[in-house]
């Protein structure tokens, strides 16, 4: 694509923020930001990216991935600022799933250990397992402030910590995981995935972009499991305190 023909894409962007002018939404300026980090970001990480795939080295590969990891922390601790300790517990996560997912494939040599193929796979799992931890994070702390009578109602009847937010988790970690499993219901359907839909523009035959695309689907489906199974298991008792109460940051509903 040249740059002229990238440039013309920019009417969609124009069209964006026309609609919210005229509604008057008060986004103008986040839609002028965005387009301007996203072009800038992108640009700096595709130069590098072409750096560290002509230099071919374990050590830049694996850093890659490592700050890829620590931003989806940063980004996805917000969600949780209530919840003690939330930065390693994400941290242990969101590394969990990117390196079991990002493992199982190079151990069965699915895929070469060569950063063309190990950083764009890591930066998938990463943000979906981002994505999920900000989806179950913001569901555990809404549902725990509003079924907060619920738990304390089963702590007074002799409940532990454990047993008492258990649903709450549960309810946390379904709902986390429904965005994924339903866009896997209607994949080829309703929309070509990403991958595919690249892998076809750049010429490759459409059989052999569904079998990466499936192979995709499935290691993001392993890692929003992964993601949200890890992260209720590890914040459950971080919602009490040494008396087995709830946090006061969970005693009350936000205004």
């Amino acid at each position: 694509m040249s740059l002229l023909s990238l440039s013309l894409t920019l009417a969609f962007v124009a069209v964006a923020f026309a609609v919210a002018l005229w509604q008057r939404l008060g986004i103008e300026r986040d839609i002028v930001v965005s387009v301007v980090r996203a072009t800038i970001q992108l640009l700096i990480v595709g130069y590098i990216l072409k750096w560290v795939f002509t230099s071919k080295s374990s050590l830049y590969t694996v850093l890659m991935v490592l700050i890829m990891i620590a931003v989806a922390v940063e980004n996805a601790r917000r969600r949780g600022r209530q919840i003690p300790g939330v930065w390693w517990r994400l941290t242990i996560a969101i590394s969990l799933t990117t390196f079991v997912t990002i493992g199982f494939l190079l151990l069965v040599r699915i895929i070469p250990w060569t950063p063309q193929y190990v950083i764009p796979l890591s930066g998938l799992m990463t943000g979906n397992s981002m994505v999920l931890s900000s989806l179950f994070l913001n569901n555990l702390v809404s549902e725990t402030k509003n079924r907060r009578e619920e738990v304390n109602v089963l702590l007074s009847l002799g409940a532990t910590p454990p047993q008492a937010i258990r649903h709450v988790v549960n309810r946390a970690i379904r709902t986390s995981m429904i965005p994924t499993v339903d866009s896997m219901k209607t994949t080829g359907l309703v929309q070509l995935p990403g991958i595919m839909t690249g892998q076809i523009l750049a010429g490759q035959d459409p059989v052999t972009a569904v079998r990466y695309q499936l192979l995709i689907l499935f290691a993001i489906l392993s890692a929003a499991a992964i993601t949200s199974i890890t992260l209720g298991y590890m914040t459950k008792n971080s919602l009490f305190n040494r008396h087995m109460q709830l946090l006061q940051a969970f005693t009350h509903r936000e205004a």
